[in-house]
Order: structure tokens, then sequence, then C-alpha cells
């Protein structure tokens, strides 16, 4: 076991974070990027996907999740050919008018049940950013960090949404076992160096936890690793303890 001292985060508070002005943006940057994109182009880490099947992906996310919030039945998009800058522009306006209208407190349909409609504002800027940096990564012809721009607050806050959200649905959803090993993920360029424990959402049990191994660096760089984006190598992170637990719950499916 690693002793460190540590004060595993608490949820990221909403009001932290102008989710709809920084999914605009997102949006935007991402639709500039589809008129500059190779559409051939392989996009790394993501399989067998090129930029073509990344762009209808997010735009067909966008419209799924729209209807979630909406709490009404998908309407098919077909099945294409499409004119991809013009599906994703009516996809991303469709989200972003759609959780405008709504507001945040709306009833809406969301990955965990029944909640209020800001849970799409939080999931679809984190979804977003993530394929922004797909786009880009496409585009250099290798993931890195900093190819999208955002703080290291939101960076942090798509770290919480895995560890608090998707990885203990994964454990529900049979997609995974439970992780045998703890892991403690420390942000080091946020206030107070936020942390958590992969394996433990509860910020009460992680408290308790002894973990295996440390994980820590940017936000950015967790959140990338955390989304087999980059290796814990490449995003520069620190490891402390047995890089074998590490890598055995990095080949988990903690995400969808």
């Amino acid at each position: 076991m690693t002793t460190v001292e540590t004060t595993p985060a608490d949820g990221a508070d909403p009001a932290s974070i102008a989710y709809l002005p920084l999914l605009a943006r997102l949006q935007g940057e991402f639709l500039a990027g589809i008129a500059e994109a190779d559409l051939a182009a392989p996009v790394p880490a993501c399989g067998r996907w090129k930029v073509r099947n990344l762009v209808e992906h997010l735009a067909r996310i966008h419209h799924w999740a729209a209807a979630q919030a909406r709490r009404t039945t998908e309407t098919p998009l077909g099945r294409g050919p499409f004119d991809l800058e013009t599906l994703y522009a009516d996809c991303a306006r469709e989200l972003l008018e759609t959780l405008t209208e709504l507001g945040p407190h709306a009833d809406a349909s969301t990955l965990v049940g029944r909640g209020p409609a800001s849970f799409w504002h939080r999931r679809q800027v984190h979804e977003t950013l993530v394929h922004l940096h797909d786009l880009r990564a496409a585009a250099a012809g290798t993931p890195a960090l900093g190819l999208a721009d955002a703080e290291p607050q939101v960076w942090a806050d798509g770290v919480d949404e895995i560890v608090t959200m998707f990885q203990p649905r994964q454990v529900r959803l049979g997609r995974m076992e439970p992780l045998r090993f703890p892991v403690l993920l420390l942000a080091d360029d946020v206030p107070g160096a936020r942390s958590w424990v992969l394996g433990f959402p509860e910020p009460d049990r992680a408290r308790e936890v002894a973990p295996d191994v440390v994980v820590s660096g940017t936000s950015e760089a967790l959140a990338l690793v955390l989304w087999h984006r980059l290796t814990p190598e490449e995003a520069g992170l620190t490891v402390q303890g047995d890089r074998k637990d590490l890598a055995a719950a990095l080949a988990e499916r903690l995400t969808p």
C-alpha cells in the first residue's frame, strides 16, 4: 500500500462552471475544425474511426442527449450520407437550444435515472471536450496534451465525472468488475490539489482507503488517461506504487 495524505474531492460545484457558454464555445471550435479536417484521417486512440466517424458520432450524441433532456423519443437521423458540417451544426444547435430553453432544473432522463437537465450540461461539455481533443489529434497525427483548451477546473470536473458517475455505472451495468486495486488520483493544478480514489466514488469511503498506487499530474493529463487517450507516460504523470496495479485499472472499461 502507498500512504499519502489526501482529502478526496466532493462532487463538483455546478455553480463553479458556466457549462452552457463553455459548451457553445467547444461546439464552435469543433465545427470550425470539421471544415479544416481530412475526413478520411484516422483518429488516434479511437480504434478504426476516421474523422468522419468522429463527427457523425458527436452529432448523433448531441441529438440523442437533447431528446434525453426533453424526456422524449429521439427522432432518427437516418444512415446518411450526410453533409457533416451541416449535420453537426444542426445537432449542436438543437442541443444548446434545448438545454437553454429547459433550464437546469427541468426533469430529464439521465444516464443514472431521472434527474435535472443540468446533468446534460455537464455531460455534453465533457463529451465535446474529449472529442475536440480527438479531432485535433487526428489533424496533428498523434494525441498530446494541450490540443483542446479548457481551464484546469473543467478538466478536473471531467475526472470527477468519470470517478463518481461513469466508472460505478460501468460496474452496475456489468461492463467491468469492481476495481481490485484502489488508485488515488491527484490533480496538482487546481486549488487544494483535488483528489479522488478510482473505484471508490463516495468521498467518505474514499477517505478510509489505503491506495495501492498514487497518480499525480495536471487535471487534463488525468482526464485524458482515464479516457484512454494517453498513457500515463505520454501524459507526464507521476506514479507512486505498483505500476502493474495502475495498468490493471486502466485496462478496464472505465467509460462507455
